[in-house]
């Protein structure tokens, strides 16, 4: 047995019923769940999932590299094995990504914590290491036969989405690495220094003769390393005054936001698979105003970003709070109240009778694409992807409350502590 074996299962007990409350509260445990729900063919396996996880059907759960598995026990206490499957990294991904988190202490802390902080994710993801599931990752084996998530394997992802919740090594055990021979590994990447390789002089094609071999022409370079980080813009505290016009502290934040968005375009086009993806439509000067706010520190700044897109500073603050939830798509649900056509209207009301068992469903009354919590400051908001977003009142304002999810009883659940519930 290696290393990487000693801590390669471990078992959870079976967890408390969890009536009335939301599976996911973490940002991460909520992704899981949406890759869960983005993929489920059937609405009603998934509804059936959640009323076994929360009335405590799901037995111990075993969590292993590339498969977890629970005993789920129907209403008429017949038991069923169901299994999810979640690929393993390979050995090359987990090398990237074992060599980024040494450069970036923080992720390590951050995870010793029972945190999974965003940038870890998104740096794996610059990487080339998907860590959190995507639509169809999760693939379901259940022995009741269904081909597709049945309510056993649903309930099972429920569980294991409040598992995560509690500690994301388990994340990183279902891709293959458990917590003891991961931190082993990354204590032996600090100790020991990278070689350094001896210079060798550069190759290349003496002019004339590539001249002479006419289209003959060696192939392009290899694209290059993507940078660990942005680049930093240069420092203007020079002794020469501004010119005319000119806000040297606007003028750096622009020079910042730049190289951050430079960054992040060259990733997404060093990521396999870049040329079938479409492009992204250019922002409104409304939308690139809130950008840049988002990464804004500087009152000043904010201050000339929120006159420029014709929003006050408290309306420049909710547009960067839904941005960095969601970007555009946040943003045009917190502003955009739209009359929601019949067929998408059907289908919203379906969701929403089929996200609570009949005694649990909250009193809603509906305006456009919002409803409304009656008698608690809680709100539902429809996107035009048909995603739900849940929002907060506070201070007599809507405030965005939580990442989108297709479940519009998950998205309630970001809200539980305005409902008058003790959060887990």
């Amino acid at each position: 047995m290696n290393r990487y074996d000693e801590d390669t299962e471990r078992t959870f007990a079976a967890l408390p019923p969890a009536h009335g409350r939301g599976f996911a509260h973490t940002w991460w445990g909520q992704a899981w769940l949406r890759a869960l729900e983005d993929t489920a063919l059937d609405s009603q396996q998934l509804k059936t999932g959640r009323r076994l996880a929360r009335a405590g059907a799901v037995g111990a759960v075993s969590v292993r590299p590339g498969r977890i598995t629970a005993v789920v026990q129907d209403r008429d206490r017949t038991a069923h094995r169901a299994d999810v499957l979640l690929e393993e990294l390979d050995r090359e991904q987990w090398d990237r990504l074992l060599d980024m988190a040494i450069e970036r202490a923080g992720h390590v802390a951050a995870l010793l914590d029972r945190e999974m902080p965003p940038h870890l994710v998104e740096d794996a993801a610059a990487a080339g290491v998907e860590l959190l599931p995507g639509m169809g990752d999760l693939e379901p084996e259940c022995d009741c036969g269904a081909w597709d998530h049945c309510g056993h394997t649903a309930a099972l992802c429920y569980q294991v989405a409040r598992l995560l919740d509690q500690d994301p090594f388990v994340l990183l055990l279902i891709r293959g690495r458990g917590e003891r021979a991961l931190l082993d590994e990354l204590q032996a990447r600090s100790a020991t220094p990278a070689p350094t390789e001896e210079p060798t002089e550069p190759e290349g094609v003496d002019a004339a003769e590539a001249y002479a071999t006419g289209g003959i022409l060696p192939p392009p370079p290899t694209p290059p390393e993507l940078p660990a980080e942005p680049g930093v813009p240069p420092s203007l505290d020079t002794e020469t005054p501004p010119g005319p016009g000119v806000d040297p502290v606007a003028l750096h934040c622009l020079a910042a936001r730049t190289a951050a968005e430079a960054h992040r375009l060259l990733a997404e086009a060093l990521r396999p698979g870049t040329e079938q993806q479409s492009p992204e439509e250019e922002l409104t000067f409304g939308q690139d105003a809130v950008r840049l706010a988002a990464g804004a520190h500087e009152p000043a700044v904010a201050n000339r970003l929120a006159d420029g897109s014709g929003r006050d500073r408290e309306g420049l603050a909710r547009a960067t709070r839904a941005w960095r939830l969601g970007g555009v798509a946040a943003l045009s649900v917190l502003e955009e109240e739209w009359t929601v056509p019949a067929d998408v209207l059907a289908r919203a009301r379906a969701a929403l009778e089929s996200a609570w068992d009949e005694d649990e469903r909250p009193s809603l009354r509906a305006s456009g694409n919002r409803w409304t919590v009656v008698g608690a400051p809680a709100q539902l908001r429809l996107g035009r992807d048909g995603r739900w977003w849940p929002y907060r009142r506070e201070g007599g304002c809507w405030l965005p409350a939580g990442a989108a999810c297709q479940d519009p009883a998950t998205a309630l659940a970001s809200v539980e502590p305005a409902l008058g519930e003790e959060p887990a």
